[in-house]
């Protein structure tokens, strides 16, 4: 199971989230208004200090829709996946894999309100553009996407996940106590693992290593 912490704004965040033994760390660029938002210079910078950590691998977690413009941040020392949050087309994510090198993994998010997933015709598109890895989150109030803390159904999940040739991992409100909600997901042969941000950050805003490490532990040892 891969264990994705998001939104990391400091180097003392990101070690944080390497020793709580995460495996990936999300780093927000091109997310207008977004907390975690940061300057291409900032990522570059962040994306180096999680290599240096030995164990994790940088996200770049963005709403852009510039196949050159995002081509340009990832792959040698820049992050070495990129989440495509937003509504970006197939056509999008096509350009973006024939831009950047083969060993960077692009994850398209796939945007669930209640039970219904506005992208779930276009799955089948998006695998054959070249998407690698699928990331089931939940749409908030007011059509809010990107850490909205609202949790999924698992048979929703479970429901998308069988549409798929692609793996998945689970967003959306997951905490240290909830995972006997996902027992579905969890099970499903294309499960990949967790992308955490709310759950995950101390009283202060921060990601907190504690908070990252008793999620990490609980769904990992419940596994």
């Amino acid at each position: 199971m891969l264990v994705k912490i998001c939104g990391a704004t400091t180097a003392a965040e990101v070690r944080g989230v390497a020793d709580a033994g995460a495996d990936l760390i999300g780093l927000w660029h091109g997310v207008p208004g977004g907390r975690a938002d940061l300057s291409a210079g900032r990522l570059a910078a962040l994306a180096a200090e999680a290599r240096a950590t030995g164990r994790l691998e940088a996200v770049l977690v963005t709403f852009g829709p510039d196949a050159g413009a995002l081509a340009r941040l990832v792959g040698g020392q820049g992050p070495s996946w990129v989440q495509l949050h937003g509504y970006q087309p197939p056509g999008m994510v096509r350009a973006l894999r024939e831009l950047v090198p083969e060993d960077v993994r692009i994850v398209k998010v796939l945007h669930v309100e209640g039970t219904s997933c506005v992208e779930a015709r276009l799955i089948g598109a998006y695998e054959r553009a070249g998407t690698d890895v699928f990331l089931l989150d939940a749409v908030g109030a007011g059509g809010r996407v990107g850490s909205t803390a609202v949790s999924l159904d698992d048979s929703t999940v479970t429901a998308l996940a069988d549409r798929m040739e692609r793996p998945f991992l689970l967003a959306g409100g997951l905490r240290a106590d909830n995972r006997d909600r996902f027992a579905g997901a969890l099970a499903h042969p294309r499960f990949l693992g967790i992308d955490v941000d709310s759950a995950a950050r101390g009283d202060d805003g921060l990601l907190a290593r504690a908070r990252a490490e008793a999620v990490s532990r609980a769904w990992r040892e419940a596994s």
